[in-house]
């Protein structure tokens, strides 16, 4: 199939909301297929570009064997300057496909995170995170003349300033154990059965561990979201996205790799009932529910008093779901701030009424609402 024909395919995919059992990967230049793309298509997208890792010489190990590092022609710039211009065309032409609440992701080392990381501002881009992926198994220093580089950087930014970006908080909460998912996440390199070969070989030289995208699919998609990776290369984005029922669009100019992932997408066997992944969906696609709904249902009555966890402040529910102090009167969120001196607080983690003798969080009683809404 020809790049063209491929891409009117892809293009069908993206304007008609097409769901695909195997995703799409594109072989081409991904300027050229981005600027076929409609404007604002996109949820999200991750980018594993080249790292311009200016390598120079074969790196031996002590034993004299050769290290099986990124040698390919992909990775080579003449210069910086060079590297600039191709990173600055390629996150425009991202910026024009993704929709407003869209997400980009982009990960890189030491050799080109930080050149990035000024052009995502000098386009506009805002920059949400910077994520420290830790690697528990990383790559000796050979050499011994620098600390071993035992991590790489994700940066993940919203398209400019104002977006409503997605956040799956909860499920990120979830996945770690009901605590705040951290910014440092700490995972193994790809290696042993996952990593993917070709005559004995590595498939690919910086493939990366299905893990690590799992993280971000899962925390800024939602199930049907069209996910787009503009550098395939063996098809990792693709295959989280699948089965995490997203749509996938890859795009791969080495057609090695373009049959390498294409073979993998095939393989995917998608979760068989989407209720499953509905943790992907965070408090902020959920119904928005006052506090004054929950006075007029009679969940808390006027005049009861609430406090926090410690009990060491404390308010009193007025009829019209304000709260009360004796010198302060306002939401549930504004008291909280106010009876801690804190610039702001969720007022619904914070304050507590007793039940039957016991502190009950006040949010038990919003998610009470929410279900009989659904």
């Amino acid at each position: 199939m020809t790049a063209d024909s491929n891409t009117r395919i892809v293009l069908g995919m993206v304007e008609s909301g097409q769901q695909t059992e195997a995703g799409q990967v594109v072989h081409g230049d991904c300027l050229d297929v981005l600027a076929a793309l409609p404007a604002q298509s996109v949820d999200l997208v991750f980018a594993d570009p080249p790292y311009n890792l200016q390598l120079a010489g074969t790196l031996y190990r002590p034993d004299n064997s050769r290290v099986d590092g990124v040698e390919d022609e992909w990775d080579r710039f003449n210069d910086f300057a060079a590297y600039d211009r191709f990173s600055r065309a390629w996150l425009s032409a991202v910026k024009r496909v993704l929709k407003p609440n869209g997400t980009l992701w982009v990960i890189g080392s030491y050799h080109n995170i930080f050149r990035v990381g000024a052009l995502l501002q000098d386009l506009g881009y805002w920059i949400l995170n910077d994520i420290i992926w830790r690697k528990t198994n990383p790559m000796p220093n050979f050499r011994g003349r620098r600390f071993t580089n035992a991590h790489e950087t994700l940066i993940w930014c919203a398209r400019d300033a104002s977006a409503r970006y997605r956040f799956n908080y909860q499920a990120m909460k979830n996945l770690n154990d009901d605590l705040q998912m951290r910014s440092d996440w700490v995972l193994p390199i790809c290696t042993g059965a996952e990593r993917l070969k070709a005559n004995g070989r590595k498939a690919h030289s910086t493939q990366k561990p299905e893990a690590l995208l799992y993280r971000v699919v899962m925390s800024s998609s939602e199930v049907g979201d069209l996910v787009l990776d503009p550098f395939c290369g063996s098809g990792t984005t693709g295959a989280v996205a699948l089965r995490l029922k997203r749509r996938f669009l890859g795009i791969e100019i080495d057609p090695g790799y373009v049959a390498l992932s294409r073979a993998r997408l095939d393989a995917i066997v998608p979760a068989a009932d989407p209720a499953f992944l509905a943790g992907a969906s965070g408090r902020r696609g959920e119904p928005r529910i006052p506090f004054g709904w929950v006075v007029e249902r009679g969940l808390v009555q006027p005049g009861q008093t609430l406090f926090d966890q410690q009990r060491r402040h404390s308010a009193r529910v007025a009829a019209d779901g304000t709260l009360v102090t004796p010198d302060f009167r306002g939401s549930i969120h504004q008291v909280g701030a106010r009876v801690q001196n804190a610039p702001a607080c969720n007022g619904w983690q914070f304050w507590h009424a007793e039940f039957d003798g016991k502190p009950v969080v006040i949010d038990v009683l919003r998610q009470k609402l929410r279900a009989e809404l659904h």
